[in-house]
């Protein structure tokens, strides 16, 4: 009989006496095998066509998030509202975000009030009037004076103690709150991804920022996952020459540091430094966006409107209505 299933099924048959074992048999029973194994292999593709696909990853609910806090101080000028606007709706795409709006004035204005209301976000909002030694000068360019300070403190202030806010959320995070520390100025531009880079912050983390310094960018440098430099021109031996709007802070790290603040008399370019100095080494520092290849963050400026017609219009006692809010 197996002579005769070689004969057969052998491309080179055998004939060998009876008794004696065929040669072809080993070939055979590999390729049964084969075979066996292929239809194996069918059937577990079949049964796993059959199964319904698996469920997505369910994102974390919000409840869950660390809160991003957003600190930003505003001025009154003519693009106001169209920079706050344009910075609220980014912050609504955000989930678990609380923005700390700070007006440098005596009190809270009409216009940034009602912004707010009308925000949809959960907000916090402050105000506190900078000092008249510490404003800008007719003619000075921004550069000259840090901006923002006294606003940014009392985001910190607020942050650690409560107490002042004249509108939205009065109280602070309780003691224990897992969130971070944003400082987000209103003229520029942020890509929502950004904010969920930092949100997961265990101390000081930081990115590249573009259209900076003069530069595409600037941001740190990284090699195996450390910071280990910076890239930029204008004074690269600074404690850290990063920009306001390059890096984070864990709310527990800035509750455990006190002391931790802007200084409104520091040299130009180190008023970042005079707040990071209190909470970390350099050393230290946490790089973001794919190791800080990425830019998430642009340092751009609206222009300053030119109201030439404007002018003309109200020496002429037709200027626009200033009922109409702009």
């Amino acid at each position: 009989m197996l002579n005769v299933l070689c004969v057969v099924l052998c491309p080179h048959p055998c004939f060998l006496g009876p008794g004696q074992p065929c040669d072809c048999l080993p070939p055979l029973r590999a390729a049964a095998e084969q075979l066996r194994q292929k239809d194996l292999r069918i059937s577990q593709l079949q049964a796993d066509l059959r199964r319904p696909p698996p469920a997505p990853a369910q994102p974390p609910e919000p409840e869950a998030l660390p809160t991003i806090y957003v600190v930003t101080p505003t001025y009154a000028r003519l693009v106001q509202k169209a920079e706050l606007v344009r910075l609220s709706q980014t912050l609504s795409l955000v989930p678990r975000l609380h923005w700390l709006l700070v007006e440098d004035a005596e009190g809270p204005t009409p216009l940034v009030s009602g912004l707010l209301a009308a925000s949809g976000l959960l907000f916090t909002h402050l105000a506190v009037l900078t000092p008249k030694a510490q404003r800008l000068r007719e003619g000075e360019p921004g550069w000259v004076r840090p901006r923002g300070v006294e606003q940014r403190n009392r985001a910190l202030d607020w942050l650690r103690r409560g107490g002042g806010a004249v509108g939205g959320e009065k109280d602070p995070p309780p003691a224990g709150t897992r969130g971070v520390v944003y400082f987000a100025d209103d003229d520029n531009t942020y890509s929502r991804e950004l904010f969920e880079e930092m949100r997961w912050t265990r101390g000081v983390s930081v990115w590249p920022v573009g259209l900076v310094g003069g530069l595409r960018f600037e941001g740190p440098r990284v090699q195996d996952g450390r910071v280990v430099g910076f890239h930029t021109a204008w004074e690269p031996n600074r404690p850290f020459p990063v920009d306001m709007a390059g890096f984070a802070v864990a709310l527990p790290l800035l509750l455990a540091k006190p002391n931790a603040q802007f200084d409104a008399t520091a040299p130009r370019g180190h008023l970042e430094s005079s707040l990071l100095s209190h909470l970390v080494d350099p050393k230290d520092l946490e790089p973001r966006a794919a190791n800080c290849t990425r830019v998430l963050v642009w340092h751009t400026r609206t222009e300053k409107p030119k109201m030439k017609q404007e002018e003309q219009l109200q020496r002429q006692g037709r200027g626009s209505d200033p009922a109409v809010e702009v």
